[in-house]
């Protein structure tokens, strides 16, 4: 019997200490887990957030990310923690000596921290900013071989460092814009109108771009005039009748020629005259200009090769200035290198003359007649996108006018072949023909000795060559003469009428 309750109490013991080792089991699993949980939550991902402060310090400047964590800890104990800011930063006291501070919205606030006598033991100055880690990472990936630093500013951010192109320049801007704010947001400026991706990238290296602008014009002008002028003189009894007809021609503005056809018969006191008029006008116009011009990516350049004509503007005291206006062949553009062998421009080329067809100030006798000329212009402005050595027509006009112009006498001149006699015709038609052609290219510097400018090796003719031979220069390859350095593609060695 007794052996049996003996029995009993072993298999209790048994039964109490197999559930007490499963316990220490369940706590030893689940126990360490839950608080390294607790604490994965609360302590930042950074050992560098971890701030120990020294016993003879007082104050400290620090930096903590927006949403982000950092842990100070403190030489003594600590009673109370002053945060200035509460909005901007959170403070967790979990001991007298850990505080963990947690930035909540970018600023600047301030945090006190006191013992348990009210003395001041620490006072921080924090600075709640965007963490640009990420940032500095996706650049490093997405833009391989820039060297792109980042840093933040309150809500802004500041691009510095140096970049291939300015390709990558933008692509950095557009992921910072990202960074700063939201897709459905102000990409690169907040509600205040303030910038908030400030880029001051470098581009390392910039290529050098050359523009080349052709510019071709082919005009041609037929101008014909037939006219007839009639005068009559004669008498009936006492009475003198004399009739005469003068046919201008207005749309030329006159006579192209005083070259005309006259006759006149006089029989008793009876005198019949007639003029005939007929001009032809050809013309053929050719305009050539190929200006050149060479710029830094991403800088603008300007030429002008022509001159300048007076103009007179009046004044706010009722008088009269001078100013001057430019004509000739004039180029402007700019170019940006956007990726190995591919050139934005923006370009602007115009080439203007001087015409007669302007206005006269001043008609009295006592005055000075002023004329100020008029300007014919061929004028193009665009932006393109082009391959370095491609061509482009950055434009073209195919022009047909045709005028054409009747003066005479009412009723009479209608009158079929007997009309001819008491009208002028006068007719115009101009072609013209124009085209603009550009072509970039990226260009290097090269040594000053392989460049040749236009009077390289020119010598002039002496006197007897001027006299007997009829020549302003020497010519190369003649009795031994040495040539240009160089390379010339044309005709070279004997002059060329």
């Amino acid at each position: 019997m007794l052996r049996a309750v003996l029995n009993m109490y072993n298999k209790a013991d048994a039964i109490r200490g197999c559930a007490l080792a499963l316990s220490c089991i369940v706590l030893t699993l689940f126990l360490p887990s839950a608080i390294d949980r607790e604490l994965q939550l609360i302590a930042p991902a950074n050992a560098a957030d971890i701030i120990n402060i020294e016993e003879d310090e007082t104050s400290r400047i620090v930096k903590i990310g927006l949403n982000k964590s950092m842990i100070v800890r403190l030489p003594v104990p600590a009673r109370d923690v002053l945060v200035s800011g509460p909005k901007k930063l959170d403070a967790v006291v979990r001991t007298a000596r850990t505080i963990y501070l947690m930035g909540l919205e970018v600023g600047q606030t301030n945090v006190f921290f006191f013992d348990a006598d009210g003395r001041q033991i620490l006072s921080l100055d924090v600075a709640v900013e965007r963490d640009t880690t990420i940032l500095k990472q996706t650049l490093r990936r997405l833009i391989p071989g820039a060297d792109i630093d980042v840093e933040a500013m309150n809500d802004n951010v500041i691009l510095t460092g140096t970049v291939r192109s300015a390709q990558q320049s933008r692509m950095a801007v557009d992921i910072a814009a990202r960074f700063v704010a939201p897709i459905d947001g102000p990409t690169n400026s907040d509600h205040d109108g303030v910038l908030r991706v400030i880029n001051a990238l470098s581009i390392a290296g910039k290529d050098q771009v050359m523009l080349k602008v052709t510019v071709v014009e082919m005009q041609r002008t037929v101008l014909k005039q037939l006219g007839v002028d009639l005068n009559a003189a004669f008498s009936v009894g006492a009475t003198a009748l004399s009739f005469a007809t003068v046919n201008p021609f207005t749309l030329a503005n006159g006579v192209l020629s005083n070259t005309n056809l006259a006759a006149q018969h006089t029989s008793g006191g009876t005198t019949v005259g007639g003029i005939i008029r007929a001009m032809e006008r050809d013309g053929l116009l050719r305009t050539l200009a190929e200006p050149t011009l060479t710029a830094v990516s991403g800088e603008t350049a300007n030429f002008l090769a022509g001159g300048e004509f007076p103009i007179p503007v009046a004044s706010d005291d009722n008088g009269i200035t001078i100013e001057f206006k430019p004509f000739g062949v004039g180029l402007g553009f700019t170019p940006i290198v956007l990726s190995e062998g591919r050139i934005n421009l923006k370009v602007s080329t115009e080439v203007s003359e001087l015409t007669t067809d302007g206005f006269s100030l001043g008609t009295s006798a006592t005055t000075a007649t002023l004329t100020i000329p008029g300007l014919r212009v061929r004028r193009a402005n665009t932006t393109v996108e082009l391959p370095s050595g491609g061509s482009l027509v950055m434009a073209g006009l195919i022009q047909d006018e045709h005028k054409q112009q009747l003066n005479g006498v009412p009723g009479i001149k209608d009158v079929p072949i007997l009309g001819t006699l008491f009208r002028s015709r006068d007719f115009q038609n101009e072609e013209t023909e124009l085209a603009i052609i550009i072509t970039p290219y990226i260009v290097q510097p090269v040594a000053r000795d392989k460049l040749v400018t236009p009077d390289h090796r020119l010598n002039i003719a002496t006197d007897h060559q001027a006299y007997l031979f009829g020549w302003l220069n020497k010519v190369y390859g003649v009795n031994g003469a040495p040539g240009p350095k160089g390379t010339y593609h044309g005709d070279v060695g004997f002059m060329v009428e």
